[in-house]
């Protein structure tokens, strides 16, 4: 999904100058650190939405030649330098019109709060005043503050690092008559890490994909076990996948791949692929029908729940004598394999079509 940032101009790309209005070439300088800033976050997969109020466009006190000039020689001058815009929206009302489109009402990205193909939870509005921030409120997106005469905020290095190197965490919840579920996912922190299944033995089975995946991992379940295990196990699986496909988000830098482990007479292997395509297979026997409170039966249907909503390639082969061995190598397999997937080094995506 389009990862967007919403950007002011005057004060933020250009500094302000003490009259408010950019009419002027000699009044243009940039803000310091912009462009390296901006060119890091478009390699990083970003695109860019210019929004700023003007006051009284258009009118005598500020001719709409005067505007155009300035804000031609900005934008030509970014795109000099491999910045551009996908939109740029301007409101020319003074706030006294009471118009809809001056920020921080939301009238101007109106079209983007009714669409779904841009990840939230990566924009933000990048501003330096309260009615930028006021904005990102709002829409229901993160607000970042430049540093500014208007109020204390953060260097154009500082945004970057904010946006680069934030978590990448997930929280989801899933109710349907049989079970209600909530599982909360960080793959940059290994604390906390919770399992309140009512399964006794698939708490123990998540909580070695938590540990030896490196990443907090909370999941608390409550389903219908009067009946068995099946919806809650089944469940779990679909939701664990769905918090960490958010949690990945455009997967930009990650390995993608991976992993065998041994587990005393035990062998696991998984081979891992987040590349999007949902695929699994699943070789493994096991002797006993439960291992304490979990049907072995559902241990391959946690993973292929999993790797649907994951949206990943997971080939699974493990063989052993000791049933309890057998299911805790695979989980300790799966999650060094998605420890190794996750794992960023960069941000380049890990794919030739452009596309995870």
């Amino acid at each position: 999904m389009e990862k967007i940032l919403f950007i002011d101009r005057d004060g933020t790309i250009n500094t302000e100058p003490e009259n408010y209005q950019v009419d002027r070439l000699d009044k243009i300088r940039l803000v310091p650190g912009v462009i390296p800033a901006l060119l890091r976050l478009k390699q990083a997969g970003y695109s860019f939405v210019m929004i700023t109020n003007q006051d009284g466009l258009g009118t005598s006190s500020f001719p709409e030649a005067d505007f155009e000039i300035c804000q031609n020689f900005i934008v030509d001058l970014l795109e000099s330098q491999g910045i551009t815009f996908s939109s740029i929206l301007v409101c020319p009302h003074f706030r006294e019109a009471g118009c809809e489109c001056r920020k921080p009402r939301v009238g101007m990205v109106l079209p983007w709060l009714q669409r779904t193909d841009w990840n939230r939870q990566a924009a933000a509005v990048i501003g330096d005043r309260d009615t930028d921030m006021e904005l990102a409120k709002n829409m229901g997106i993160r607000g970042l503050r430049i540093r500014s005469p208007f109020g204390e905020g953060l260097s154009w290095d500082e945004i970057v690092d904010e946006l680069l190197l934030a978590d990448r965490k997930a929280d989801v919840k899933r109710e349907t008559k049989e079970t209600k579920i909530r599982v909360a996912v960080n793959l940059d922190q290994a604390q906390p890490v919770s399992m309140k299944t009512g399964v006794g033995f698939f708490d123990h089975m998540l909580d070695q994909i938590a540990r030896h995946a490196g990443i907090s991992l909370q999941v608390e379940c409550q389903g219908d076990l009067v009946i068995d295990d099946h919806h809650s196990i089944e469940d779990v699986g679909l939701a664990l996948g769905q918090a960490l496909r958010q949690a990945l988000g455009d997967k930009r830098g990650i390995q993608r791949y991976g992993f065998a482990l041994p587990m005393d007479e035990a062998e696991a292997q998984v081979l891992l692929d987040l590349g999007g395509r949902p695929f699994s297979v699943f070789e493994a026997d096991f002797q006993r029908e439960k291992i304490g409170e979990l049907s072995t039966e559902m241990i391959p249907h946690f993973f292929r729940s999993l790797a649907e909503a994951l949206g990943a390639n997971l080939h699974i082969r493990a063989r052993g004598q000791n049933d309890h061995h057998i299911a805790e190598g695979i989980f300790k397999a799966f999650a060094r394999s998605l420890r190794e997937a996750v794992k960023k080094s960069g941000t380049d995506l890990p794919s030739t079509k452009g596309l995870l």
